[in-house]
């Protein structure tokens, strides 16, 4: 078993109008990307609903450099109807994350940090500040 030590929070830069869950993202990161797999561990749609994505055992591929000892959870969401980055998660998903981020803490001790993807990529992704919203800073 891989050693992990943090969570990486992303956003699925999706219209709020569209509800996609793991299976979309994989088609995308299978036949635009040419990934082996969705890049995401988890994916948490509009609803709450948090659907498995690639195995955690196996590194994925969601923050450069950052992949081998990470969890990636994406949420639905993060762009208005006219493609601008904005925070429009419910709280369904809001509730969702911060329980899976929960879970996974207990579940894997050496989880030390939590960080969203602009905290390592220049661009909005998760379009929320994770440290302020979980209330972890």
């Amino acid at each position: 078993m891989r050693i992990i030590n943090e969570i990486i929070i992303h956003c699925a830069a999706t219209k709020p109008s569209m509800d996609i869950g793991a299976e979309w993202i994989r088609r995308i990161h299978i036949n635009e990307k040419e990934w082996r797999d969705i890049g995401y561990h988890f994916v948490i749609r509009r609803n709450g609903t948090v659907e498995n994505g690639r195995p955690i055992e196996q590194i994925g591929a969601h923050c450069l450099n950052h992949n081998s000892k990470s969890i990636g959870i994406c949420l639905a969401g993060g762009i208005s109807e006219t493609a601008r980055a904005e925070n429009n998660f419910t709280p369904a998903q809001f509730e969702s994350l911060q329980l899976l981020i929960y879970n996974l803490a207990k579940q894997y001790p050496s989880i030390v940090k939590l960080s969203g993807h602009n905290d390592y990529a220049n661009r909005p992704c998760p379009c929320f500040n994770v440290h302020e919203l979980l209330k972890l800073k």
